[in-house]
């Protein structure tokens, strides 16, 4: 399979890319940098934008601009044309669900344009169980957390038809996969369950896509593959990268027919923190914006 390294583009810790159907274009996040990468799909045109604080998590808004998950909250975000992101603070948890050292994660929206995001601690050695999973609807606060006590939050996907939304714990004490029902009228998940015990396999399981068949696309981080799995967790497909630690994938291009693959470098470089293209031959689902 041919894989394309985006040129010009490096990330510490690549996250969260979207298609922006509207736009035709692609978004992504570098969090340490603090940064939002935006490349158009006709001719690859780079912009960045540097925001006030880490961004972890982004999606396209209703209306135009961004929400996002950073440090201390849920963000509206404008992109100026100065190469500064102007950021309105939405929501946020208790003080005590999000102190210190903390940040959101992994993040995107369900099919009906909520937002949701979850927390964690920084210091992936530290191992606390302190973070949880909110969502975000536009209104006086957050909801939840719906999950407590995890590691670090990742692996947010929802079914095509959104009845059945997926989360991961990528930590290495945890590389874990759940699956909910989900309630699309109240956006209530309930009946959690293992989907994917994935300890003792290859790496962890980092952010992720759902394409068109209702299969789960998830990001091996540290096992440099990404890993299709069925909705009944079977794994049929595994496709080998450029890159040690991908970190997360979208579906996109105006067919939906192209992943979108970032990664995290340690230090090692080489192809690592690279953001690459590729075609599984499968297509996704499209995003919804957040609609609140």
């Amino acid at each position: 399979m041919d894989i394309e390294r985006i040129p010009g583009v490096h990330c510490a810790t690549g996250e969260s890319p979207f298609w922006h159907a509207g736009e035709e274009a692609w978004y992504w996040v570098d969090i340490p940098a603090r940064r939002i990468w935006r490349m158009e799909h006709a001719g690859g045109a780079l912009r960045s934008w540097l925001a006030p604080e880490m961004v972890a998590c982004i999606a396209a808004a209703g209306g135009g601009g961004l929400v996002a998950g950073m440090e201390t909250g849920i963000f509206r975000l404008q992109l100026d044309e100065d190469g500064l992101a102007q950021a309105s603070r939405l929501a946020a948890p208790p003080e005590a669900e999000l102190g210190e050292g903390m940040r959101f994660n992994d993040g995107r929206c369900d099919r009906q344009g909520r937002f949701w995001s979850g927390t964690m601690f920084m210091d992936m050695g530290a191992a606390r169980e302190v973070g949880g999973l909110y969502s975000y609807s536009g209104g006086p606060g957050l909801r939840g957390p719906f999950v407590a006590r995890m590691l670090t939050q990742n692996g947010l996907a929802w079914s095509p038809n959104g009845r059945t939304m997926y989360l991961s714990d990528s930590h290495p004490l945890r590389r874990t996969v759940w699956a909910f029902d989900y309630d699309v009228d109240s956006g209530t998940p309930h009946g959690q369950r293992v989907f994917l015990d994935l300890k003792g396999q290859k790496g962890r399981p980092d952010g992720a896509a759902v394409d068109a068949d209702g299969c789960y696309w998830s990001c091996a981080n540290d096992g440099g593959v990404l890993q299709r799995f069925t909705p009944a967790g079977r794994l049929d497909r595994e496709i080998a990268l450029l890159m040690a630690k991908p970190s997360m994938c979208a579906f996109g291009g105006p067919a939906l027919d192209t992943l979108l693959v970032t990664s995290i470098d340690p230090g090692t470089g080489g192809d690592a923190g690279s953001v690459v293209l590729l075609r599984p031959g499968v297509q996704g689902v499209a995003e919804t914006p957040f609609a609140g």
